[in-house]
Parts: C-alpha cells; structure tokens; sequence
C-alpha cells in the first residue's frame, strides 16, 4: 500500500510534461469557454503545486543525483517503449492502419535489438515514433472541444483527456502489472524517472507571472497539437479577442 500510495503522489505534476511537449511551441491563449471551472482549478494547481514541492521534486533530484544520466535514459526509454501497445490500439481505432504497423515494427526492434527498449534503437535507424492515447482516440471520433479540469493528484485534464486516460491506464502493461499481481515498483520508478526527466522545465514555471495560465494554455494547446498529428487549425483571434 505504502508504494500504491507513493505512484499516485508521483503523478502531481503531469503540467511539468506539457510545458516540455510544448517547448517548441508558441503558446496561444485559451477560450475562455474551455475553463468555466477556473476558480476550482486554481485551488486544486495549488494544491498540487504544493504537494510536488513536499514530495514529488524532492525525490527526482535525489534520483537525478543517484543515477548517472546514460542509465536514467535507458530507464526512460524501456517505460515509453513498453507503451506501444496501447500507441498501437490507438493507431487502428483511429484508421491510423500504416502508421500501427510502423510503430509495430518500433516497438519489435526496439524491444529485441535495443535489449527491452532499453536503448532506442529505433530512433537511430529514423523510424517514426508515436504517441496515441484513448483521449486522442475520442478527439479523432468526434470529441473535439472538452472543457478543462485539473484534478487533485493528478493534475491537468480535459473531461474527454481525463475519461481517456482512464482506459489508457487499464489497458497499459505497468497497470496490468499493479492490478493483477498487486506490484506497485513499476510505476513507481516509471514515475520518478519521468518526474525527473521534466525538472529542467521547472524553472520556467517558477518563473511565470501566472504559473496557472501558462499550463493551462500549453496543456490544451498541447493536446490539440496531438490530436491534428502536428498540424492544428489556426486559433479564431478575432472570435478570442471579442469574449476579452
């Protein structure tokens, strides 16, 4: 139980990854209509911002000065690598059917020549990579605009992102690993390696005027980037300036 209750508190700070998915991204303004709940969100980012800060960051920089950065990559590839499966689902609920055969043949040579995905084999011989989810999944069937939630523990969600992530969660080979053998060390380490990969983004969220508006804005503008495969719609500014 003591490791059940430690996963849950590792994923506080999801936000942290979209800032880095987003690095390369400018940041757009959100829709008001996409956050009616804002006053109930910002209580629970602090929340959480909090609860990072007591245990989720502490226990990355211990990791990151521990563990020598070749084997926290090996870490970090062998967790991406095993979610191709679900990548895979997606990739055919989609339509998506020659992409799921390349990340197919991803997820093979990576998980035999590039020992367990370990070491991104794949990468190196330039063969695409993937990142599907059933939140995506349900954007492609027609959930285009969901309104924005942040959840306590588990941060930044979309109501449709958050339904998403639940199947994701039940159908990923680490929650099948926690549910039916009741071992919990698999998402632990999944989540503090990934926890410590995004540190270098904390700075800029320290530094933000208003840290809740740059993750929102970089979450939602995130997930619309994934689900038009890199190649979103132009923002309506006129329509955004006149709801300011």
């Amino acid at each position: 139980m003591k490791a059940k209750r430690l996963a849950y508190l590792f994923l506080l700070l999801p936000q942290l990854a979209i800032l880095g998915g987003c690095a390369s991204q400018p940041v757009t303004l959100t829709d008001p209509e996409r956050d009616p709940w804002e006053a109930y969100n910002r209580k629970i980012f602090s929340f959480n911002m909090k609860l990072d800060d007591a245990v989720a960051r502490p226990v990355a920089e211990g990791y990151n000065a521990i563990i020598p950065e070749k084997p926290r990559r090996g870490i970090r590839n062998f967790f991406v690598n095993l979610s191709y499966p679900v990548t895979f689902l997606n990739l055919v609920l989609q339509g998506k059917f020659e992409d799921s055969l390349t990340a197919t043949g991803r997820f093979l040579m990576n998980s035999t020549v590039g020992v367990l995905g370990v070491v991104d084999v794949a990468t190196k011989v330039e063969i695409p990579e993937f990142d599907e989810d059933f939140g995506q999944t349900l954007a492609v069937w027609g959930w285009k605009n969901s309104r924005y939630l942040v959840m306590p523990v588990f941060g930044p969600y979309t109501i449709r992102d958050f339904i998403g992530r639940s199947f994701y969660g039940y159908f990923h080979p680490i929650s099948y690993v926690a549910r039916e053998y009741n071992n919990y060390i698999p998402m632990v380490v999944d989540l503090i390696a990934l926890r410590a990969e995004l540190l270098p983004f904390q700075a800029e969220l320290d530094a933000a005027n208003d840290p809740y508006i740059l993750v929102r804005d970089a979450f939602l503008q995130n997930r619309e980037y994934r689900i038009f495969d890199g190649n979103p719609p132009e923002p309506d500014y006129d329509a955004m300036l006149e709801e300011y």
